[in-house]
């Protein structure tokens, strides 16, 4: 094991445009793979901000009593998708909306002059899946039948009812799905490339050999101590480029920590590279050993014809 381990560090250190080439390109490739994973991340946790923000709300009836709306209040409480229910009453939706306002001083004394609070209260309802809005709406449409003049509701109005909001959600959840299928695809494709990029360098260093290996073999070498020391050297590519890599990272990461902070609510892509370098180590470095190692053995096999 010796042996061979030394046979694969001496054709790892003494072939050096093959091994600068070979470690160049796999950088690159695990480069990228990085960044797809570190696209993936900022995506899902602003996605993940975004569905925190998604709700129902529920608008009452100025008459609405404050039974009904407890009463429908623990209803929701009690359904399977229903992640927390919030109750907004009708004196703080008026101390909002004059927040709201406060510059609007034609629609304060509009508001001063009713005499009277005319908005009812509001019950905000989060699921605990995006997915699940469309039962919740289902479920408060049952309960009540809203804009029917034959019969008293004290429901007003559901905003999920709005095209507007239904869409955004909508919209939201088809960008979920689709970053999650193209982040695979990419993922798949590239570690497509490095396998054969792996095992096209392992190729060219069989060429670069074979004077060696026809010797070898004529003083009695076993395949598998032909064969070896060319999956080590493979492997050597794949730690190196590894390790390159993740020294790549910091500078990145560290500059765009702050732009990411400022334009994804709060994600700082260099704090989470930090906490989670550990899973950056095993995948990046990691990954390229094992790429390495699939691409050479496969390459030993087709091409080493001992």
């Amino acid at each position: 094991m010796k042996r061979i381990f030394r046979a694969g560090f001496l054709n790892f250190w003494r072939n050096s445009f093959v091994t600068i080439s070979s470690i160049l390109v796999m950088t690159i490739t695990l480069f990228t793979l990085g960044l797809v994973i570190f696209t993936g991340v900022v995506l899902n946790l602003t996605l993940q901000n975004l569905r925190d923000k998604a709700d129902i709300s529920v608008y009452f009836t100025t008459s609405a009593q404050d039974s009904q709306i407890m009463s429908l209040k623990k209803s929701l409480d009690a359904l399977p998708e229903v992640s927390q229910t919030a109750y907004v009453s009708s004196d703080d939706e008026l101390a909002a909306f004059r927040d709201r306002h406060q510059n609007d001083q034609l629609t304060l004394q509009a508001l001063d002059e009713l005499g009277s609070n005319p908005l009812g209260a509001v019950l905000i309802v989060k699921a605990k899946d995006i997915t699940q809005y469309d039962a919740i709406a289902k479920f408060l449409q049952q309960q009540t039948t809203v804009g029917d003049s034959s019969q008293s509701s004290y429901i007003d109005k559901i905003n999920y009812f709005d095209d507007a909001h239904r869409t955004a959600i909508n919209r939201l959840q088809n960008v979920s799905d689709s970053a999650a299928k193209i982040g695979f695809i990419i993922i798949l494709i590239l570690i497509a490339t490095t396998i054969a990029i792996s095992f096209n360098t392992v190729r060219l260093a069989i060429y670069t050999s074979r004077d060696e290996i026809n010797v070898m073999q004529l003083v009695g070498a076993t395949r598998s101590y032909i064969r070896t020391p060319f999956m080590v050297e493979a492997v050597f590519y794949g730690l190196f480029a590894g390790l390159l890599t993740l020294l790549l990272y910091y500078p990145l990461t560290y500059w765009m920590g702050s732009q990411t902070e400022r334009f994804f609510g709060g994600i700082n892509i260099f704090s989470y590279y930090l906490g989670h370098f550990g899973f950056f180590f095993m995948l990046i470095v990691g990954g390229g050993v094992l790429l390495g190692a699939v691409a050479s053995f496969l390459a030993t096999h087709r091409y080493l014809k001992l």
